[in-house]
């Protein structure tokens, strides 16, 4: 799994003109979805983003996570995380989950996130959506599940 984390003072994704899903300061999630992910991968991705600590403290420093700043979620699923633009100029999607196993894991993730955060937002699979946001610092991280779950290298 893939995720675009942007912090955010607000953001919300309409469909169709209408307002499909919100949320207040915290996250808006990007996420993409791999053929071999897994729902074990969604709950490491999302307790991962639930701690990084990346708001401000009453000093200023980024020292606070979501949790600690109750916090929303606006996730909106994102199968172009998947693009490979290594050969010509139109990229290729093949590396991204199929709609069921897309959809199901999207499910699960947004499911994870309303156990630990009072407000989830949600955009539609497969939908065509336009996000607009307020990404706050600007602070975006990008985080892949192969890359969390792959050893660190050993300095000598």
């Amino acid at each position: 799994m893939r995720a675009c984390i942007q912090r955010v003072s607000d953001a919300k994704v309409t469909i169709g003109g209408k307002v499909a899903g919100s949320c207040g300061q915290g996250f808006v999630v990007l996420l993409g979805v791999g053929p071999q992910d897994t729902s074990e991968l969604a709950q490491l991705l999302w307790s991962k983003i639930f701690g990084l600590r990346v708001f401000d403290d009453g000093e200023g420093k980024m020292n606070l996570s979501l949790g600690q700043v109750d916090g929303e979620v606006l996730v909106i699923s994102q199968f172009t995380l998947y693009a490979d633009c290594r050969r010509g100029r139109r990229p290729s999607f093949v590396d991204a989950a199929g709609p069921e196993l897309g959809n199901e894991l999207y499910e699960r993730f947004c499911s994870l996130a309303e156990k630990d955060v009072r407000h989830v937002g949600r955009g539609r699979f497969g939908a065509d959506m336009q996000v607009s946001l307020t990404n706050d610092g600007p602070v975006t991280i990008w985080l892949d599940t192969d890359e969390l779950t792959r050893p660190r290298h050993q300095s000598s």
